[in-house]
């Protein structure tokens, strides 16, 4: 085993703090450029709120000052730990998102674990049976979900388990008009499995056809054709040789699919009104709510950057022929 030198970790703040910026920077201007007005998206369509008043809150929120000085103020309150207020919700933007993200995380963590175990069983069965119908019929799987669009399986499955059949609810992580002491773990679970499946789908694809080209290749090899020779069945073969040979690539690829992921969980949320993170980026997007545009943006970017920096970390393990930076 290897370990990590300083400078390799370096290396990697750095590149976080540079990528902090520049998408912190663009994603101000993109607001900047945006025909929405953040006053008429804060007040709505009320007709009673006069110049006066719409003066009074663009100076509240500090929507009169120019877009550099804006942009410093919130910079360096950023710096001092103060994340400012939520136009849309009027709390604190660390609260908003705390809450937000809480949400999320169960819902993208029973989606990568699915998408995981089932594109590596899919793969490893895929791999094994190479250029048999079961073969064919798993790759045909996985080309259609790569080509289809999240949003649309999502609707798919509301007309056919939510609508149809009736075996999930349609949409919310809990039940309309019950209090939140009166939601049992059942309702949580019956609301989150619907978003969960449509997600997971998103990853599976991918890590199913690695999966099977790497499986593929290993049973081709020379200690395979001798295990074979040696009477080993095919169940003994793929526990003792295939599994522990492609599982540590499989996970590495699993957590590069972090940024899918999160990419994901947006159309998802809003297919199924789940109040997560997701939603909450397009609400304030669609709002002009800066401040929580901004924090979901740093966290979002954290939470992909932590996946890519484990699968890096993961491929340096695995070949120690990548890892420049890293000292015996």
């Amino acid at each position: 085993m290897k370990r990590i030198t300083g400078t390799f970790l370096a290396k990697k703040f750095i590149k976080l703090v540079t990528l902090l910026i520049a998408v912190c920077v663009i994603t101000f201007v993109l607001m900047e450029l945006s025909p929405i007005d953040p006053v008429t998206a804060y007040v709505g369509a009320s007709t009673k709120v006069g110049a006066e008043q719409r003066a009074l809150i663009a100076e509240h929120w500090g929507l009169n000052q120019p877009p550099m000085e804006r942009f410093v103020r919130w910079f360096t309150s950023i710096i001092r730990g103060d994340w400012g207020m939520s136009m849309i919700y009027r709390r604190p933007v660390l609260e908003v998102i705390g809450q937000k993200f809480l949400s999320s995380l169960a819902l993208m963590s029973i989606a990568w674990i699915l998408s995981g175990l089932i594109g590596f069983i899919l793969g490893i069965l895929a791999g094994i049976k190479e250029g048999k119908l079961a073969d064919r019929l798993i790759c045909a799987y996985c080309h259609i979900l790569i080509s289809t669009p999240t949003f649309w399986i999502g609707m798919l499955f509301i007309l056919i388990f939510a609508d149809t059949l009736g075996w999930f609810p349609v949409a919310m992580s809990v039940p309309i008009g019950v209090l939140a002491e009166d939601v049992s773990l059942l309702d949580k679970i019956s609301h989150i499995i619907l978003p969960a499946l449509t997600l997971s789908v998103l990853g599976t694809a991918n890590i199913c056809l690695h999966t099977r080209e790497k499986v593929s290749d290993i049973m081709k090899t020379d200690f395979i054709l001798f295990a074979k020779a040696r009477g080993e069945s095919s169940g003994r073969i793929v526990r003792n040789h295939v599994i522990k040979n492609v599982s540590l690539p499989a996970i590495t690829l699993q957590f590069l699919s972090f940024s899918e992921l999160f990419g994901g969980t947006v159309f998802v949320e809003q297919v199924f009104s789940y109040p997560g993170l997701g939603r909450a980026v397009v609400e304030s997007g669609l709002r002009g709510d800066l401040p929580l545009l901004m924090g979901i943006v740093i966290i979002s970017l954290i939470f992909v950057y932590a996946g890519n920096l484990i699968a890096d970390v993961l491929y340096r393990v695995i070949d120690p022929r990548i890892g420049e930076d890293w000292n015996i």
